[in-house]
């Protein structure tokens, strides 16, 4: 009788064995196939078309005064725009406060070209299938620039630093109907919803991944995303409230993932699925 459940015992054990060897091998053929349609989408970003229509819109006379937006300083001096989305968010002394990519452009838009701001952030975003808005398509110019420079966004400014602990309490804050975080999602190894990774950003090298390939052409979308666009999507995804356009959270969490992402080299615009 023993021999007997020890034989059954055993059997349920290679059973088991053979499962999970099978399950892994699933595992690495969904990752090896992922991997291969990412390296087939790489090849042509559409993206390189709205970088175009940014410059165009960089180098253009517009607004009551009638200005461009080339004096415009991303932080690194008036018109320098390689390498400073990598320090981005980062402080501005002339608005006093920190302030990512999207609403410094706004700024300028208002300082330089005397647009009115409410006007100037009124459809950040393109719907699927359209063509970039203005601020995506400068987002897509302005990154570009930054291709290969390592991120290194500040925390020299005391008010940089208060920033980041916002944003780390902010990815913590578990709210919303379904008691959701980002670091529900964001904060382990190797989880995965359907197709899509989650990296853990609470790790250096899959932050670095994330950050460094952001802004990005969504395929799926058939549009050019930005982060505050990335933001928004999680916030929803929660079932949380709306993050607002520019609001001093989103400001504050990209802070936060931009600083645990520091040595990353900038890949972006990406092109994701």
């Amino acid at each position: 009788m023993n021999k007997k459940r020890i034989a059954a015992a055993a059997c349920a054990l290679a059973g088991l064995a053979l499962a999970g060897a099978q399950a892994v091998a699933e595992e690495s053929t969904t990752a090896e196939g992922l991997a291969q349609y990412r390296e087939m989408l790489a090849d042509g970003n559409p993206a390189e078309l709205i970088e175009m229509t940014g410059e165009d819109i960089w180098k253009e006379a517009r607004g009551p005064k009638n200005a461009s937006l080339e004096q415009c300083d991303l932080g690194l001096g008036p018109g320098v725009l390689k390498g400073a989305y990598a320090q981005m968010p980062r402080y501005f002394a002339d608005a006093d406060k920190v302030m990512d990519l999207e609403t410094r452009l706004v700024h300028c838009m208002v300082t330089l070209q005397g647009l009115d701001a409410a006007e100037a952030a009124k459809k950040p975003f393109s719907g699927s299938g359209q063509y970039s808005t203005d601020i995506e398509s400068l987002v897509a110019y302005v990154v570009a620039q930054s291709r290969g420079a390592e991120i290194a966004v500040p925390q020299l400014h005391a008010k940089e630093r208060e920033a980041y602990q916002r944003g780390r309490e902010i990815f913590y804050y578990r709210g919303g109907p379904y008691d959701f975080s980002c670091a529900s999602c964001h904060s382990a190894d190797n989880q995965r919803i359907r197709l899509q990774d989650l990296p853990n950003l609470t790790r250096q090298e899959p932050a670095r991944a994330a950050f460094s390939t952001w802004p990005a052409y969504r395929v799926s979308q058939g549009a050019l995303r930005t982060m505050q666009w990335r933001l928004n999507d999680c916030f929803r995804q929660q079932r949380m409230p709306e993050l607002i356009y520019g609001s001093q959270a989103s400001i504050d969490l990209t802070v936060f993932l931009g600083v645990n992402a520091a040595g990353g080299a900038m890949n972006a615009p990406a092109i994701k699925r």
